[in-house]
């Protein structure tokens, strides 16, 4: 693979999730936007191909008009259900189910919320739903922690990537530990996608320049006072940090040193 400029990316550099590609390495939530025609004008804004809708919050019904799922067309993006506002692993498992059963997807994205005022994940049971649903011929894409052991036993529980958060989801405080998602990358064979936390531009560039193979964002869009503009803006931000992360960035110092060599200057 030739990469050496952003045109370059699209082809490639996929991102592949489960023996899938898809060009763009930005996914997008679809909650909180102020109409659905906004919500489709941003995710194309955005060149997102991978859409997460959240199954308990929606109408399935995708006839009827009122619907976010009528205004999302399956033939343009990859509808993937999410399990947003689940605090069980049961609940999380009966959602992910329903999303299959109504026709989104046998993909998920996994949430199980642990505690109601940070949204911080419950570890364990997430851990229960993965090898559940995994079992059961799920994709499961997990929201977890950052923490190195938990997302080691999501891999070993058949994730197929691991979403571990940049800060806790619609906070917009961006990329908190790098160092931690940088080891996190580094032990990991299956993708890191970096999800919740980022609240604009410049949290994406830096998110992707430790390396993940993505980010999946929906406040920062959505909350922005522009949102198909930030959205074009994330577009944007998360090819450049991918750029510069395989462009590989020149090495720090803690002293000057000239751009231009000494050898040879006139006298």
């Amino acid at each position: 693979m030739t990469l050496r400029t952003l045109e370059d990316l699209p082809s490639g550099d996929p991102l592949i999730i489960a023996e899938r590609e898809f060009t763009s390495r930005l996914i997008v939530g679809t909650g909180k936007y102020a109409s659905h025609e906004e919500t489709v004008d941003a995710v194309r804004a955005s060149g997102a191909e991978m859409v997460t809708v959240a199954v308990r919050r929606v109408d399935l019904d995708a006839t009827n008009q009122e619907s976010l799922l009528h205004h999302l067309d399956p033939e343009e993006f990859f509808l993937l259900p999410n399990t947003a506002g689940c605090f069980t692993a049961e609940d999380a498992i009966r959602y992910a189910r329903l999303g299959r059963e109504v026709g989104l997807s046998s993909w998920v994205k996994l949430e199980v919320i642990g505690d109601q005022e940070t949204l911080l994940p419950d570890t364990d049971a997430l851990l229960e739903a993965t090898r559940v649903l995994v079992d059961e011929g799920f994709t499961v894409l997990p929201y977890t922690n950052d923490d190195l052991i938990t997302a080691l036993r999501l891999e070993e529980a058949g994730a197929a990537a691991v979403m571990p958060l940049a800060s806790p989801i619609g906070s917009g405080l961006g990329l908190l530990n790098p160092i931690n998602i940088r080891i996190l990358k580094a032990r990991l064979s299956v993708p890191v996608i970096v999800d919740a936390g980022v609240g604009t531009a410049s949290d994406a560039c830096l998110t992707m320049e430790q390396g993940v193979d993505g980010i999946l964002m929906n406040t920062a869009l959505a909350a922005a006072e522009r949102p198909v503009l930030m959205a074009g803006a994330m577009r944007e931000a998360v090819r450049a940090g991918r750029a510069a992360w395989l462009a590989g960035r020149m090495p720090t110092r803690e002293w000057g040193v000239p751009s231009s060599p000494s050898t040879g200057m006139l006298g």
